[in-house]
């Protein structure tokens, strides 16, 4: 939607997961709303991102289904794979929804200004179109929502040709005979699932001592083995000391934690290193926004330094996560309009992988919850123990649950294994909603289902399974 209006109650600057729902929910209350974007509406999420990415996983994980489909008795004779048409899907998917973010931005009133925006000071958005020209809009308030980018570093620039960012491979037609991808973070190893899939052998490179270094430690192990069983190998504790680009490939020198180097020859390298805030270049210093720590600084109402001035998602710190950005984002509006929304609660952010086995945890591992001097009791339940997962040809994994003994508080969920990133969510509710374990466990859940096993991870964590 567009008019010639200049001036609105909120003006968001950039579309994605947290700017776009910014603007909608503005507009839901009853302000006057723009969202100014320069490239596709959705932002790296769904064009580049989250959705994208989840549609080639879901194509990744139909290949390894159908690698057992004699056990079904579905006979296939020799099978082949193709990521050209899988990658053909994946943008298909993407821009079906950019359509409809298009479609509910006429739906609530919201105005698209298409173009590059930055701040000019006093509430002024200036709005610079592909060809050069510039408008400038007022807004009593103004969100800065631009985003992140993937980060490069010194010994591993990204070129888009042999070096590749995540936008990269999301773009590729065919697998590469051999990938080396450095970081082992939610990126990495959703990549080295798709490109394992579609026969790449697949090299992980990580400086940490595990994969998924943020997940629970015997989650970490639990996903290494299953990729090693497919033929993946995972380098931990190693750091990538030098790059160098040829013709055929790319020559990567490793070095172990023991000091030990390693040359590995590539075909293409991916890096997924972590990403940066979109920062730079948006007024930030004219418009008199502090920053801290490479993002921008706000309050628990995601104010910056400035008042009427806000910034919400990736450029405003971490986790850098979608639903953490929408979340904020309607936080940040809805403080604007004194409807009272309340703050975000950063202590009950989900993370989800959406690997195979599929990873997603909540609260604290059970490290964290030692460390933080909490008496605690663990309870881990197979998925191997679930009639629903063995039926599904799916029972890799486990949940494990942690309670505090003292109120049997949830401190902390983890699941790996079928359903993980949709399950999770129970756990987010029951903190939300300060449910002890016990209070888990007694919420019938339905047989047979993989919802079952929240209810006797529940258990476990009281010392009382019955299925195991």
């Amino acid at each position: 939607m567009t008019d010639a209006r200049k001036n609105y109650d909120v003006i968001v600057i950039g579309s994605g997961p947290g700017g776009y729902v910014a603007a909608i929910r503005a507009a839901q209350l009853g302000m006057s709303a723009a969202c100014v974007e320069y490239e596709e509406l959705g932002g790296v999420c769904l064009n580049v991102g989250c959705i994208p990415t989840k549609a080639l996983l879901s194509s990744a994980l139909l290949v390894g289904q159908l690698k057992k489909a004699r056990q079904h008795g579905i006979m296939l004779g020799e099978m082949g794979v193709d990521l050209g048409p899988a990658q053909k899907r994946s943008r298909n998917v993407a821009s079906r929804l950019v359509r409809g973010i298009g479609h509910l931005f006429r739906k609530n009133g919201v105005t698209h200004i298409e173009g590059y925006g930055r701040l000019a000071g006093g509430g002024t958005v200036e709005v610079q179109n592909g060809d050069g020209e510039s408008q400038r809009y007022h807004g009593r308030n103004v969100i800065i929502a631009t985003g992140s980018r993937p980060r490069d570093i010194p010994v591993l620039i990204i070129d888009g040709e042999r070096i590749w960012s995540s936008t990269h491979a999301l773009f590729q037609q065919e697998a590469p005979a051999h990938l080396v991808i450095v970081g082992a973070g939610a990126v990495g190893i959703e990549f080295a699932d798709i490109y394992a899939a579609y026969g790449s052998k697949v090299t992980v490179v990580e400086m940490l001592d595990r994969i998924l270094p943020v997940e629970d430690e015997e989650v970490s192990q639990a996903v290494a083995r299953s990729y090693k069983r497919r033929g993946m190998e995972i380098l931990t504790s190693t750091s990538l000391q030098n790059t160098e680009i040829h013709d055929s490939g790319v020559r990567l020198t490793v070095q172990d934690g023991a000091g030990r180097e390693r040359v590995l020859e590539a075909d293409y390298v991916l890096s997924a290193v972590g990403r940066v805030p979109n920062i730079e270049d948006i007024g930030l210093e004219r418009a008199g926004v502090a920053t801290r720590d490479g993002f921008v600084e706000v309050s628990e109402h995601m104010e910056t330094s400035v008042p009427g001035i806000f910034a919400i998602g990736d450029c405003a710190g971490p986790p850098l996560l979608a639903h953490k950005g929408s979340h904020e984002g309607i936080v940040a509006v809805e403080h604007i309009a004194g409807a009272g929304h309340g703050t975000v609660d950063y202590g009950n952010i989900p993370n989800c992988t959406y690997c195979h086995p599929e990873v997603a945890s909540v609260g604290l591992t059970e490290a964290q919850a030692r460390e933080a001097g909490h008496d605690i009791e663990v309870g881990r339940f197979p998925w191997v123990g679930n009639g629903r997962a063995l039926a599904a040809g799916d029972s890799e994994g486990f949940l494990k649950v942690i309670r505090d003994t003292r109120y049997s508080e949830i401190l902390g969920a983890h699941i790996v294994g079928p359903g993980a990133t949709e399950l999770i969510a129970e756990f987010v509710v029951g903190r939300h909603l300060e449910a002890t374990v016990e209070e888990m466990e007694k919420a019938m859940h339905p047989h047979p289902t993989l919802s079952e096993a929240v209810a006797e991870g529940a258990l476990s964590a009281l010392g009382r399974a019955i299925h195991i």
